[in-house]
């Protein structure tokens, strides 16, 4: 694993720790749990990040954001840091794994009184639609959540259906995430987001990123998300080329009691810049208790 994957990131003003949880027979995920340095009284974050994503696209914000919440950071099944005791499949990637997932580590984390039922979500992209559907399902819980960017489906350009769906040697998948790129560089605008897309791609496990790929490509959300109750926000930028507008009108349209929030970029959401708007979401619904 390279430096992405080794070790809790120290942040300014805080304490943090690396856990490995294991959330089934074979694997166990990377969880950092970072408590600012003078306590805080505010309600903890529950964040999980986007497919594939790396801690250092968010460092600008969790650095800022972690002085004075408690975080907890969860990475996901298809990153890097996941460890697999047997060979891996592709049905290991399957949304309702993901789903198991994070309610394993809040069940574990509440039991060891790490987090009690009072915490608020934040999640991006893949994770966004996870969560979701976590929430529909009555599966997962929080006292609100933000999702960045979230998915309804999930939109691979017809060439890259055909590579993903080819039974292509290993060796040859470092080549498919070199295309991605290209791909990526060609429709982001934003050179930061370039740059935080580029890391994230060449910082994968090639293998797990395939498999994942070949399920989300004929993934949808239910149609049916009356069950999610609690409040709930959408950060979303026209300026995102990647996250499309209909997702998040569709899923604005479906969940009663959604905001939707604009902000300048999908780059920003990752800056201290946008805990002005995070901020003011969560300490809205905990003045209103």
């Amino acid at each position: 694993m390279n430096n992405h994957w080794q070790g809790v990131p120290e942040l300014p003003n805080s304490i943090g720790e690396e856990r490995i949880i294991r959330v089934s027979d074979d694997l166990s995920l990377r969880v950092f749990i970072w408590e600012p340095a003078n306590q805080s009284s505010k309600i903890p974050i529950l964040m999980v990040p986007g497919w594939g994503s790396v801690f250092e696209g968010w460092r600008p914000l969790v650095s800022e954001w972690v002085q004075g919440r408690k975080i907890i950071y969860i990475e996901t099944r298809e990153k890097a840091s996941a460890i697999f005791d047997n060979k891996m499949k592709q049905k290991d990637f399957i949304i309702s794994e993901y789903i198991e997932d994070i309610e394993k580590i809040i069940e574990k984390l509440q039991r060891e009184n790490e987090l009690d039922d009072n915490f608020h979500l934040f999640s991006s992209s893949l994770a966004s639609t996870i969560i979701i559907h976590g929430l529909q399902e009555k599966k997962i819980s929080g006292k609100s959540s933000i999702f960045l960017a979230p998915n309804q489906k999930f939109r691979f350009p017809l060439w890259a259906k055909i590579l993903i769906k080819l039974p292509l040697p290993k060796f040859t998948l470092k080549w498919l995430i070199k295309i991605a790129i290209w791909a990526v560089e060609r429709k982001v605008e934003e050179e930061g987001q370039k740059i935080r897309y580029r890391r994230t791609l060449l910082s994968q496990n090639y293998e797990r990123i395939r498999y994942s790929a070949r399920y989300l490509m004929g993934y949808s959300l239910p149609e049916d998300l009356s069950n999610i109750e609690i409040p709930c926000a959408i950060l979303t930028a026209e300026s995102d080329k990647l996250h499309g507008m209909k997702d998040v009108e569709f899923i604005s349209r479906k969940v009663t009691n959604m905001s939707v929030i604009s902000i300048p970029s999908n780059q920003y959401a990752h800056q201290a810049e946008a805990l002005n708007e995070i901020e003011s979401f969560y300490s809205d619904i905990e003045s209103n208790e």
